[in-house]
Order: structure tokens, then C-alpha cells, then sequence
């Protein structure tokens, strides 16, 4: 039986837990299929480290908030959008150290099944990987994004590969008869965690995006390790999985994923694990999947590149963000100090160019506090006019996890242009105060 208890039980030489909020501590063997689950849904937004299992044990709800993020870069919630902005425009090269890493201290064949893997819910095909980290190599290009495994045997499964650069990389081997080698590792320091899941260009490397942060977090680029397929990792890497990605394809999923619905059953690559290496006393680092940590892990990267789209088009803009509401994915909101007619539809519609997967979008006036759900309704509720500021974009190519778009992701997306007319008296509009 689980005995929760608070307190700070970060393992000394777990090095990417350093510098996260204090973990509830959960002592005790419980059962990984649903358990975890339960326990992360009682407090969602603290983290909840497991130490009832060993070697590796557990934690989930690790960056769960923005302002736990932002607190280890010195700014607040609103600054982490331009924050990663700057380390995407000003990447900076890693370090590769040739000391060994923590993570090589203890090395072995892998026996995934034995690991406290959460199988998160009912429908699920069975237990994941959910912060799995890849990091690629393929004819001098770069990768590194996240993506499920299922791990279905000691030696790895299926994986779901959207298409985008990995699947780009695993197609382009397949044709050439090679296996591609990858290095999957679980449990990093928050810069890299950011950096895996933003969406930029197929010739830039996340790596380099993860050690601009790192600079700006500790002063220092990102010590990292480079393995002889050319693939790096962080030095300050929890578990590291040496892996191919097989010729075989087979069936993945359903999986709850970051709206809390099931994501479909499909025909996906099967990952071979072939050697694994962890710290001493190892934590799996667990994202729950639709969870407060999926939502930022997920949504904040891409607030950067809504942020450019909208700029590069509205000069005025103030902010962005992908609301909670929207499981940080569908629904956006963006800030601008307004110049002229026109200005609220051409952010809209850019911000969709941004974030090709959202669906929804409202453009307020600067004065309009966009981090706050209750005053971005209150400026659609006192300030739109349907009939002048409502868009629609029918048959757009959407999110293919968005459960009333069509089969291939078509959908209808919607934007509210909530903005006051340019030389609007703005006293109507304002609330009073003391």
C-alpha cells in the first residue's frame, strides 16, 4: 500500500531533478498499471517522485508550470516565450566532454519489462514510454523530439513517428537498407526537455537550441556525450537506451494522448533497444499523458514560432500562448498593440501559419492580461462584434489528434478578432478600479 508523504526526496545523483520543485514522495510498491496514474491526478501540478520501486524508480509531474520553468532562467511566465525565441534564433554549439558520464557508470541488456513502465490508462495497448527523447543522426543532419514507445518487450516496440524529421531520417535509411541507430534517453535537464519539442527546420539541431538555453541557465553550454554513430546525449542524462529503429513496422497504439482522448491504432516502426545505461539509483522520468507537464512540455515550444509568424506580419504583437483549456495544443491566444485596421485578422490567421495544428485563435488588445482565461472572455465578451470580427477557415489542415476533424486532419479552424477599433475612446471598454 502507497503512504504519501511531502518533502524534498530528489536522489543525490540524479542530476536533471535538480533545480524542479520538491517532490510529494510515494513509498511503497504500487502497482504501475493505473496506480501511477491515480497518484499524478491527485496533485497535478506538484511533482511526485515514487520510491517505492528500484532501479529505476519513478517520477512524474516534474515541470508542471510555467513558473517552475521560468524560475531556473531568472524570469517569469511571460518571459519564457521570448526566452526560446532567442535560444531558436541564437543556437549555440554543445560540448562535447570526453570524461564519462554519469550515465555510463552501470551497463547492461535490456529488460524493459522489469522497469515500473506506467501502463497510464484502461484502453491503452499497454505500458510507455512517455518522455522518451531521440536523439538521430542521418547523413550529417541532426534530430532530436520526443515520441512514445511502447514497451511491449524487454527489448523495446513499436513507436509512433509523426511525420516530421525522424520519420524523415527512418525512411530515407529503409531506402538504402540500413537500420537507423539511434540514442534514446529518459530523464533530462529542463533546457533539453524544451528544446526536443520545438518545431523548427529540418537543418537546425534542437541539441544546439537545448545549449543556448543552458547558457542562459547556468552561464554554461550543454556538456554533452558523443557516441561513436555520431549521436550525442547529455551528459546530464538520467537512462540511456542504445537503439535501432528496425525494418519492421507494426501495430501501435490506441494511447491516450494530449487531449485525453485515444489516439488511433496504426501500422508504425519497431525500435530495438540493444544496450542500456543508467546513473546509479536511476529515475524514470514519467510525462502523464493529457497532464498539466504534457501540456507545457508540448505547448510551450511551440509558442515561439507563433510568436515569429505573428511578428513577422504584425509588428505590434505582445504576447502568445497556447491555453491549458485547449490542452496547450488547439487553442491559442495573442496579444497586440493594435496600429491599424486590420492588424487583429493578419495575427490570426499568422499565428495559424505558426502552429499548423491549432484550431482555434483569439487576437485582444495589449491592455488584456492573456494569461488570464476569465480576462480574455471578458474582452471577447464586452468587445466582439460577430459579425466583424469572427473568421473561418474551412477545409484547413489541422491536428490529427483533434477527434471531429476527418480521418486525414481537414478541419474548420475559427478566429475571434476581439480587438477595439483603432481610435476607439477607450473609456466604454475600461474597468474601473480604486
Amino acid at each position: 500500500m502507497s503512504v504519501p508523504k511531502e518533502g524534498n526526496g530528489s536522489p543525490p545523483g540524479s542530476r536533471f531533478l535538480r533545480g524542479a520543485p520538491p517532490p510529494r514522495i510515494v513509498e511503497g510498491q504500487i502497482d504501475p498499471r493505473y496506480e501511477v496514474t491515480r497518484e499524478l491526478l491527485k496533485t497535478p501540478v506538484t511533482p511526485v517522485l515514487f520510491r517505492g520501486f528500484r532501479n529505476p524508480s519513478l517520477i512524474g509531474n516534474l515541470w508542471s508550470t510555467r513558473e517552475s520553468v521560468a524560475a531556473g532562467y531568472g524570469t517569469n511566465a511571460r518571459g519564457l516565450t521570448e526566452l526560446l525565441l532567442s535560444a531558436i534564433e541564437h543556437p549555440i554549439a554543445p560540448v562535447v566532454v570526453r570524461e564519462k558520464a554519469p550515465w555510463q557508470e552501470q551497463e547492461g541488456a535490456p529488460r524493459l519489462r522489469s522497469w515500473p513502465v506506467p501502463h497510464y490508462y484502461p484502453e491503452d495497448a499497454g505500458p510507455y514510454f512517455t518522455a522518451a527523447i531521440y536523439s538521430s543522426l542521418w547523413k550529417g543532419k541532426r534530430n532530436l523530439s520526443y515520441h512514445r514507445l511502447w514497451v511491449r518487450e524487454d527489448s523495446g516496440g513499436p513507436v509512433r513517428l509523426v511525420p516530421r524529421h525522424l520519420d524523415q531520417m527512418v525512411q530515407a535509411s529503409r531506402k538504402e537498407g540500413i537500420e537507423l541507430p539511434v540514442t534514446i534517453f529518459v530523464g533530462a535537464p529542463i533546457d533539453v526537455l524544451l528544446a526536443a519539442a520545438c518545431s523548427v527546420d529540418y537543418a537546425q539541431d534542437e541539441m544546439e537550441i537545448a545549449s543556448a538555453l543552458h547558457q542562459k541557465r547556468t552561464g554554461e553550454p550543454l556538456p554533452v556525450v558523443e557516441l561513436d554513430d555520431g549521436t550525442r546525449v547529455p551528459r546530464d542524462a538520467e537512462i540511456v537506451l542504445r537503439a535501432h529503429i528496425t525494418s519492421r513496422d507494426e501495430e501501435e497504439g490506441p494511447f491516450l494522448d494530449i487531449l485525453g482522448t485515444y489516439d488511433a491504432r496504426r501500422r508504425q516502426p519497431v525500435v530495438r533497444v540493444d544496450r542500456v545505461y543508467t546513473v546509479r539509483d536511476p529515475v524514470l522520468h514519467a510525462i502523464l499523458p493529457g497532464s498539466d507537464e504534457h501540456f507545457l512540455l508540448m505547448g510551450l515550444p511551440r509558442e515561439p514560432m507563433i510568436l515569429r509568424a505573428v511578428r513577422s506580419v504584425v509588428p505590434g504583437v505582445q504576447d502568445v500562448r497556447l491555453t491549458e483549456g485547449g490542452c496547450g495544443w488547439l487553442n491559442g491566444v495573442v496579444s497586440l498593440r493594435k496600429r491599424r485596421e486590420g492588424d487583429g485578422k493578419n495575427a490570426l490567421l499568422a499565428a495559424f501559419s505558426g502552429h499548423p495544428s491549432m484550431k482555434h485563435v483569439t487576437v485582444v488588445d495589449e491592455d488584456i492580461d492573456i494569461f488570464n482565461d476569465r480576462e480574455v472572455e471578458w474582452a471577447i465578451a464586452t468587445r466582439l462584434q460577430a459579425d466583424r470580427g469572427l473568421v473561418i477557415v474551412p477545409g484547413a489542415t489541422g491536428s490529427s489528434l483533434d477527434p471531429s476533424a476527418t480521418p486525414d486532419g481537414i478541419t474548420t479552424k475559427w478566429g475571434i478578432d476581439a480587438t477595439l477599433p483603432v481610435g476607439a475612446p477607450r473609456a466604454p471598454f475600461t474597468k474601473g478600479h480604486l
